[in-house]
Order: structure tokens, then C-alpha cells, then sequence
């Protein structure tokens, strides 16, 4: 499908904000986890590379390691994704911090592609103490995701960045970011997912903070919850009811990974309970024996009762 222009985007989601609706957002790491999510109503698709990790029963982490190139494993996906969606903007997941590509040449070609706007990922943010202090040290910061932005701003792309604290939400805004995606870590549950989180109630602080710091710099930005242990609709309702300048929820394991788990098993485990009681029977099985000798021995025994009589 082609882009579609930001500015009709953000229309909808306006009239969505003022009608009290919220804004559902989710990751897609496969074409029939894209179908499903657009089938279910929901307003953006968002593909990156932890999301075909993750689809491929690896932790969404992974996308943060040197296992593939991020930002050609999204242009791949692309080909998977984009033809199966039919009315829903779709977003690409890109690393800002790839010191191997020409940045404005990039989101031009993903604009082609059809992509209708960018999010940072993978991001630098989810790394902190010196891993962090490592990559900023050495030109690899989150300074260089603001300027993915900016530069994805100007080319006219909707931009849904993450961010961790209320000085990084600052800097999106400023850099003009439609959406803050207020990031609360990897998203607990299922199999794959992290165990540690913090509390639904550390997350509204959190939000709430992230939410005022962009507000200071632009009014009208739209702000969306994501990751940690808002894994579920009803962790994302408790969040939404008590974090009043908050417009969404973007799930990205909470949207294919965990329904997909909990589905899959539940639907294989029904098959497993079906019975057969009613063909039950009673096997005598001849035990190291071949048919040939079976038969022979039953032949043996038939002779010698007819000499017998």
C-alpha cells in the first residue's frame, strides 16, 4: 500500500483524542500478525527488527544486539508486511545510531516504500550506566535518534519516537515529534518476557513526568504509553484512567507475542483433549515376533492336534 500523508493521520487521531477514543498502536513482526492486528481496528502498524525476533520465539532484547542489521532487517519485512495491509499507516522501526547509512536517503527510500512514518528502533535509550555512557562517549547517543526525527520531520513522515525520561521527551518535541511513546521497559509475560518490571504505579509517574516535559515544549503532542508490565488491556485501562494527558497504548509483545503464546497452546492443548473411548480395544501384541512366525507357530500347532486325533 502506499504512505499516507501524516497530516490525515494526525487528523483522524485529533478527532479520535476529542471524541475520548484512545489511540491503539502495535508491532508486527510477521504479515498474518499485521492482518490480525488491522482486523482488530487498530490505528498504527509498527514492524521492526526485534518484532522478527521476536516472532521467532527469541526476546525482543535481541533487537538491541549485533544478530542482523536492523534497519535492512525492516526493508525486508517490508515486502512481507506492506502488501497485506490494507487502510492502516504503517511505520518503520529505525535505528538512528547506524553510523552505515545516509540518513535522509534512507527515510526517503522507506517513504517509497510505503512507509508513513518512523519510530526509533532500536534505540539507545534502553541501555543505561556505562554501556550507555559507552555509546554517547563515542558518537553513538540518543542525540543522534533526535535527529532521525527532526530529519524524518522535515520529509513529512509521522514520527512516534520512544522515550525514557522527560529531558529525552523534551528533545523529541522539539525535534517535532507527533507522538512521545513514553517507554516503560521490555514487556513482561509469557515465555519470552521479561520477569523484572516496575510497578503500574511507578509507570504513571513516570508517564505523568515524560507527559508534562513534552507538553512544556508543545501542547498539542500526542502522548502513548508502551512496554513493562502494561502488558494486558486492562494494565493499559488502569494506566489510561489515572494518567489523564495520556491519548494511548502501543503494544508491541503484549500485541502478537503474548495473544499468539496463550492461543496457540490453549488451541493445541484442546485438540490434545479429544478422546477416542468410543474405538478403544484390547491389544494382545505378539512381542519380537514376525507375522511370518506367528503364523508358523499357529500352523505347528494345528498339525500336531490332527496327529493327535
Amino acid at each position: 500500500m502506499a504512505a499516507i500523508s501524516r497530516k490525515k493521520i494526525l487528523e483522524k487521531f485529533r478527532k479520535m483524542i476529542a471524541g475520548g477514543v484512545p489511540i491503539v498502536g502495535g508491532g508486527a513482526g510477521t504479515g498474518l500478525s499485521a492482518k490480525a492486528e488491522e482486523a482488530g481496528g487498530i490505528d498504527l502498524i509498527i514492524i521492526y527488527n526485534s518484532g522478527r525476533y521476536r516472532m521467532a520465539g527469541r526476546g525482543s532484547a535481541a533487537g538491541l544486539l549485533a544478530y542482523g542489521n536492523a534497519n535492512e532487517i525492516v526493508k525486508e519485512m517490508a515486502y512481507e508486511v506492506l502488501p497485506v495491509v490494507k487502510k492502516t499507516p504503517v511505520l518503520a522501526g529505525v535505528n538512528g545510531t547506524d553510523p552505515f547509512v545516509i540518513m535522509p536517503l534512507l527515510l526517503t527510500e522507506l517513504k517509497t516504500m510505503g512507509f508513513s512514518g518512523v519510530q526509533n528502533f532500536p534505540t539507545i535509550g534502553l541501555f543505561d550506566g556505562q554501556m550507555r555512557q559507552s555509546f554517547e562517549e563515542t558518537g553513538m547517543g540518543f542525540g543522534l535518534e533526535v535527529d532521525m526525527i527532526a530529519t524524518a520531520h522535515e520529509l513529512d513522515l509521522l514520527t512516534t519516537p520512544y522515550v525514557f525520561n522527560p529531558d529525552e521527551a523534551r528533545a523529541m518535541t522539539k525535534a517535532g515529534a507527533d507522538i512521545i511513546v513514553a517507554h516503560m521497559g521490555v514487556t513482561t509475560g509469557g515465555s519470552i518476557g521479561a520477569t523484572s518490571a516496575k510497578s503500574l504505579d511507578d509507570c504513571m509517574t513516570e508517564i505523568d513526568a515524560i507527559a508534562e516535559a513534552a507538553r512544556v515544549v508543545r501542547k498539542d503532542v500526542i502522548l502513548l504509553c508502551h512496554g513493562g508490565p502494561i502488558s494486558m488491556p486492562d494494565d493499559a485501562r488502569y494506566i489510561l484512567e489515572r494518567c489523564k494527558g495520556l491519548h494511548g497504548f502501543y503494544g508491541a509483545s503484549s500485541m502478537e507475542r503474548l495473544p499468539a503464546e496463550a492461543a496457540i497452546a490453549r488451541q493445541t492443548a484442546d485438540f490434545k483433549a479429544v478422546t477416542l473411548e468410543h474405538r478403544t480395544q484390547k491389544w494382545e501384541p505378539v512381542l519380537g515376533k514376525s507375522d511370518a512366525q506367528t503364523k508358523g507357530q499357529s500352523g505347528t500347532k494345528t498339525d500336531a492336534k490332527k496327529k493327535k486325533g
